[in-house]
């Protein structure tokens, strides 16, 4: 028998890791663990002080255990009870994020769908990865349905999933599914296997100047166009990044601008949301304008450090990247659209700034 407490004895967590038990009273204040859950060093601490906080006496689970193994959790002595859920020592100083218990509950669950060969320390090291996937997904289930009025929708059963797996894990992942699903006349599928990438939800945004009429693009090495034979994978691109977990698509772009073109971004248009290319992709963009001054010389070198990042920005006029477009000199497409999208509202845009 052992506790757990803090994050480990709420319901949504408890529930994916298999935790039942009963109610007890441990010693001490918590502190901090804004964070437990989603980063490694983001568990509590768990301070001798007077009063008590509330645990979970539970029997451990298989569940727990690799959960434990991955999120470097041990069984510490506490008034004269075995306690799990607090951290080693003082409690790192993060800030709180939204949805915190649901993005950990999700994180649990991407740990015990790995493959049982899959080693604690290749998991731990997928942890920020995995609360991007987490978020990813907790904004799907959240959104409303696309093509309303158009494509019906379907029973909770439509899709079957018969057998899932992941062939792969790094920092990217990919998940093999065994699947039936309606038909538009009727019945179900022959059983079909299908993969995807597992690449969660990302924010791209073209800086527009609306005074000058300009923008700002960025120009860095891509991998896949080098894998694939493109002569030229350094691509012309918007600025882009991950919506990490906790975070909102807003912050992570105003944040992304900052980090890859040293942009301070005044205000965000919303322009389209989107999958690339759901056919094998799971990836959705959040794509927007931003609002930014951008004077002759803005544009530099950025990036950071930490992600191997080397990224050059280039101001030019924006019908100078609407006839890059036309040419077909633009081979990004989430660029290539955005600028058309600013093309058709410019006008209208403007006098609304």
């Amino acid at each position: 028998m052992i506790v757990v407490v803090g994050a480990l004895a709420q319901p949504q967590l408890g529930a994916v890791l298999g935790l039942e038990g009963t109610l007890v009273e441990v010693p001490g204040v918590l502190t901090g663990g804004h964070r437990a859950g989603v980063v490694l060093d983001g568990w509590p601490a768990l301070l001798p002080a007077p009063g008590t906080i509330p645990g979970l006496a539970i029997q451990p689970t298989p569940q727990l255990a690799r959960y434990a193994a991955v999120m470097g959790l041990t069984v510490q002595e506490v008034g004269g009870m075995q306690v799990m859920g607090i951290g080693p020592g003082p409690a790192a100083d993060h800030a709180p994020i939204v949805d915190r218990d649901a993005i950990a509950a999700e994180i649990a669950d991407q740990i015990l769908q790995a493959p049982a060969g899959t080693g604690a320390d290749l998991l731990a090291w997928r942890l920020p990865m995995m609360g991007i996937w987490a978020g990813s997904r907790l904004r799907a289930r959240a959104s409303a349905p696309s093509g309303q009025g158009i494509v019906p929708q379907r029973p909770a059963d439509a899709l079957r999933v018969q057998q899932r797996s992941q062939p792969f894990l790094g920092f990217f992942g990919v998940e093999r599914q065994v699947l039936t699903h309606a038909l538009h006349q009727g019945g179900q599928t022959a059983p079909m296997t299908r993969e995807a990438f597992l690449s969660g939800d990302a924010a791209v945004i073209l800086p527009w100047d609306p005074v000058r009429d300009r923008v700002l693009v960025i120009e860095q090495f891509r991998m896949a166009p080098a894998l694939r034979g493109d002569p030229q994978p350094w691509l012309l691109e918007p600025v882009a990044g991950r919506v990490d977990a906790g975070e909102t698509p807003d912050a992570a772009i105003l944040r992304e601008a900052q980090e890859e073109a040293g942009l301070q971004v005044t205000r965000l248009i919303p322009a389209f949301n989107a999958y690339p290319s759901p056919g094998a992709l799971c990836e959705f963009l959040y794509h927007y304008i931003g609002i930014a001054d951008l004077p002759d010389g803005c544009a530099g070198v950025h990036g950071l450090d930490s992600e191997a990042e080397d990224i050059r920005g280039h101001l030019m006029d924006r019908e100078t990247l609407s006839a890059l477009v036309d040419a077909g000199q633009i081979a990004n497409g989430p660029l290539a659209t955005l600028s058309l999208w600013l093309d058709a509202r410019r006008d209208r845009l403007r006098a609304q700034v």
